[in-house]
């Protein structure tokens, strides 16, 4: 290395030897820390600050002092504890914690809870949503039971059968929330982050993997495997009231598949009798349909693991899902607003109603014209998975259920279209039972809609005729309100690439940091036992040093997140730069490149890749 100011240790006695500390001192500082009342917020470590404090952050936040010369924040305690206070036992609450979460009935899956559509659907009356298996008092009183759990730091699972038996035991792992504003500092409005996706997307995302890996429960009988799915998980809440799927009782799980290891949701209908084997005709055409605007129809079977005769179809799973129904029709629970409770149902907004419609019609026509009909327009039978982002789901059972091989599909396809100006005018009123008072319907929708909302509802719920079908219905809609869709669709998509671009090298960064790993600290190599403090080895520790080990004027630790992106990338690209590498006694220092950083990196893991193969 030619470009080095000081030589490079030769030999053993050079290397700047690193001593672990006693275990006498580790044991007693492990000690103190789980005798600890609380843990201090790592928000408060790193950035000195909490915008979460008052949010529900479940750590210890410690009180702001006016001094020019703050107490350093490694101590958990406050200064107003006593020394007795120490030796406190831990707190325990008393609501009892769990030691597995179960789902909750609203965003455990895309087939979530809702009651089934008002008697005014001829052909649907005893239809259920996905998840219909809970009536309205009892959603309440979940939603009422079930605490925030991305605020609050007790769960308390009152539906649970084994609630008894976790009371009277002291819990050995308490599942926590998870802190999502913990994993990286919040960045201030007008500076975009250039290395991690926004916060909003980031939380989002990792609720749904949330939602996607959440246990369940013992208790609930369900078998270890199903025709190549294993890892069942119950998706609806267990209550007294069941709702009928036709007249049938079905139930949703959560499975994962053998082939793929990807999971899916079977929604099973109990207690069927499969009669005709043609009817899995539909089931094979329904799994051809591929649009975005549908809930992708995977395969369906008949099963005795149930011990009964159950048809299970499934569907492609969304975590974190919610019905139409949910979203803007369901009554939501009263708040105090101006020191009384009120309840509060916003009018959906315009634009996002046209969005809607140009969806489930664009999804109607690709349908229609595959030589099928949907027969779940309805608001408990479409899911939306994100902003403005719905899937219309439970395709292909009623194809099954009510099989009949003289069934004229035209007017099934005529039907799906009633159905649609239902939904509409359901969407606009804010009740599935608008129809019921179509004058009073029709009113809402003149004072809070134009009339081409009006006029295309009308449309979808007048008479049967050879002209009517869904290509008539995307011509009322309009071409500039199509293009506008395509325009926000677009805009979307190209902010979701440019979210992405801010992850796209920290797969780099991280193998990086894996042959750090690899190389730091190695006990015995070669049968050199100081084969990581010699040669090369020496010149990658102390730039680890340098780059997470920094400290101020005071010895308090730099934590400096953008010095260690800056650091791995220009070593990464190997410039010029020159940095100078001191080591820890101050003794010594080397003056280096990161090219030459980079060459030694690279030789030392070869050497350890050529020993492993």
């Amino acid at each position: 290395m030619a470009n080095f100011s000081s030589p490079r240790p030769q030999s053993s006695s050079s290397a700047i030897k690193i001593v672990n500390p006693a275990e006498h001192d580790d044991k007693t500082k492990l000690q103190a820390k789980r005798d600890s009342p609380q843990r201090q917020c790592r928000n408060i470590l790193i950035y000195g600050s909490c915008r979460y404090q008052d949010k529900g952050c479940i750590y210890y936040h410690p009180p702001v002092e006016n001094s020019n010369n703050p107490p350093r924040p490694e101590s958990p305690l406050p200064a107003s504890l006593s020394a007795q206070a120490v030796n406190a036992p831990v707190f325990v609450p008393k609501a009892p914690f769990h030691v597995i979460a179960t789902p909750s009935p609203t965003s455990a899956s895309h087939f979530t809870s809702s009651p089934s559509p008002s008697t005014f659907y001829p052909n649907h009356d005893e239809y259920d949503g996905y998840g219909d298996a809970v009536s309205n008092q009892a959603l309440q009183t979940l939603e009422h039971q079930l605490v925030n759990q991305y605020q609050q730091v007790d769960f308390d699972d009152h539906a649970s059968p084994m609630g008894n038996f976790y009371q009277s035991q002291q819990a050995t792992f308490v599942r926590q929330p998870l802190d999502y504003h913990l994993y990286s500092h919040p960045t201030p409005n007008g500076f975009p982050s250039t290395h991690f996706v926004s916060d909003g997307i980031r939380e989002e995302l990792h609720k749904r993997s949330e939602a996607s890996q959440l246990v369940l429960l013992p208790g609930h009988n369900v078998p270890d495997e199903l025709q190549g799915y294993h890892s069942l998980a119950l998706l609806e809440p267990s209550v007294t009231e069941r709702r009928k799927f036709f007249s049938w009782y079905s139930t949703v799980y959560r499975a994962t598949s053998s082939n793929d290891g990807v999971l899916y949701a079977l929604r099973r209908i109990e207690n069927f009798r499969l009669m005709h084997q043609a009817a899995f005709g539909a089931i094979e055409t329904w799994s051809r349909v591929e649009h975005p605007g549908i809930v992708r129809v995977r395969e369906a079977f008949t099963t005795r693991a149930f011990n009964d005769n159950s048809l299970v179809v499934a569907y492609d799973y969304y975590p974190e899902a919610q019905t139409l129904f949910e979203m803007h029709i369901k009554q939501k629970p009263p708040v105090f607003q101006h020191g009384r409770l009120s309840t509060f149902s916003a009018a959906l907004p315009e634009a996002t109603l046209w969005s809607y419609m140009i969806q489930i019609a664009s999804a109607i026509k690709v349908v229609h014209e595959a030589g099928l009909a949907v027969r779940m327009v309805d608001a408990t039978k479409i899911m939306v998975t994100g902003k403005n982002r719905i899937h219309i789901g439970s395709c292909g059972i009623a194809d099954v259920l009510m099989y009949d091989p003289r069934q004229d599909t035209a007017i099934a396809q005529q039907e799906d279209l009633a159905m649609f100006g239902r939904l509409v005018f359901a969407l606009c009123c804010n009740n599935l039972a608008a129809m019921n008072t179509l004058p009073k319907a029709l009113d809402i929708m003149a004072r809070q809609y134009s009339d081409d909302v009006k006029a295309l509802a009308l449309y979808l719920i007048s008479k049967p005729g050879p002209h009517k079908n869904i290509t008539q219905v995307i011509d009322m809609i309009g071409t500039n309100r199509l293009l506008h869709e395509m325009d926000d669709m677009h805009s979307s998509v190209n902010k979701l690439e440019a979210e992405l671009m801010n992850e796209l090298e920290n797969g780099r960064l991280v193998r990086l940091l894996c042959k750090f790993g690899f190389i730091n600290e190695r006990p015995v190599f070669a049968r050199e036992p100081r084969w990581s403090e010699t040669g090369d080895r020496y010149i990658i520790k102390l730039f680890r040093d340098y780059v997470f080990h920094q400290v101020d004027e005071n010895g308090n630790p730099v934590i400096n997140l953008s010095h260690v992106l800056a650091c791995l990338n220009k070593l990464d690209a190997g410039t010029d730069e020159r940095i100078m590498l001191v080591s820890r006694d101050e003794q010594s220092c080397l003056v280096v490149s990161y090219k030459d950083v980079k060459a030694c990196i690279d030789a030392a893991f070869g050497d350890l890749a050529r020993a492993s193969r």
